[in-house]
């Protein structure tokens, strides 16, 4: 009896709720440390991008209009499925790690340090789903006037945000960049990290089977610098949100606000060296440490995600 060929996984994006493939018909092979196929993920071209645009767009206002519970309680839902697919993160995680790498110092590797960052991204995302209908209490106010008037300052959702996940802890990250997006009514384009994409390409089933509005998460897998430039210049994107980026890449997506208006929040710093530089942390900074609640679980996170709206009332007499 000959020997049975193995038929990989290709997993496709996320876009509007379903599973396309790459408009390019590309597909990039994702291997583990000894170099075997593991699966297949599909390399998101421009075209992808723009499709991945107009969902958000789409679904931005029916996401924001939504009472601010609901909100948390879908994120809670999403949580819940992610436990279900527990132990298929902890394996796609565990296949493809490499020991240490940039933002990992002090985290446990192998099966004690792909568990803990699958049960840090659940709790990450149980945490942003309790901000859903609390952060407005915070970021807003009653301003204090003169004359017979109630001044307040409100939230308001920015609208559709690119969210660029680095190569180090590949879920934790992603879910991190894209948790305090979604709470406060923003849709999100999310490209997931090179080094590993399985993750998202898991996390995008996750959304699909939970009670997640098609449109609201996009999951792109692909070339990051390929994409980069793209996600500058669009002018349908409100903001960005990213992380441990290299200084051209960060450089890139800042400049791209000089034809557009667009926020751009890049957390961290440069953690891959420029090709045939030293290895080691550019731009002087630290980068972000994905395991510590402090740093990454606060309404300041949501914060670069909201216009702040100022309404004037009548003080009854």
């Amino acid at each position: 009896m000959s020997e049975r060929l193995e038929v990989t996984k290709t997993y496709k994006l996320l876009i509007d709720g379903q599973f396309p493939r790459s408009e390019s018909g590309r597909s990039t092979p994702v291997t583990d440390a000894k170099g075997k196929v593991l699966a297949h993920v599909a390399r998101a071209s421009r075209k992808d991008l723009r499709d991945a645009v107009e969902a958000a767009r789409k679904a931005q206002p029916g996401w924001a209009g939504a009472t601010a519970y609901l909100r948390g309680q879908v994120m809670y839902r999403m949580a819940e499925m992610m436990e279900g697919k527990r132990t298929e993160f902890i394996e796609s995680l565990l296949a493809t790690q490499r020991a240490g790498g940039a933002g990992t110092k002090g985290k446990p590797t192998g099966p004690r340090g792909a568990e803990a960052e699958v049960e840090a991204a659940i709790d990450r995302l149980v945490h942003y789903a309790g901000w859903a209908d609390k952060y407005s209490q915070v970021l807003g106010c009653n301003n204090p006037v003169s004359g017979p008037y109630y001044n307040f300052t409100i939230t308001e959702p920015t609208g559709v945000v690119a969210a660029i996940a680095p190569d180090e802890s590949p879920l934790l990250a992603l879910i991190s960049l894209i948790a305090p997006v979604i709470c406060a009514g923003n849709t999100v384009v999310a490209l997931s990290g090179e080094a590993n994409p399985l993750a998202a390409a898991i996390l995008a089933e996750v959304c699909a089977t939970s009670d997640v509005p098609a449109g609201v998460v996009n999951i792109l897998t692909g070339e990051r610098n390929e994409l980069l430039s793209h996600i500058a210049g669009h002018r349908d994107i409100d903001a960005i949100h990213a992380a441990n980026l290299t200084t051209e890449q960060s450089t890139l997506l800042r400049g791209g606000i000089a034809e557009n208006v667009k926020r751009v929040t890049v957390r961290g710093a440069s953690t891959r060296p420029k090709a045939g530089a030293q290895a080691g942390r550019g731009g002087g900074a630290n980068p972000v440490d994905w395991f510590d609640d402090a740093e990454c679980q606060n309404p300041w996170w949501i914060e670069p995600f909201v216009e702040m709206k100022t309404i004037w009332h009548p003080a009854s007499v």
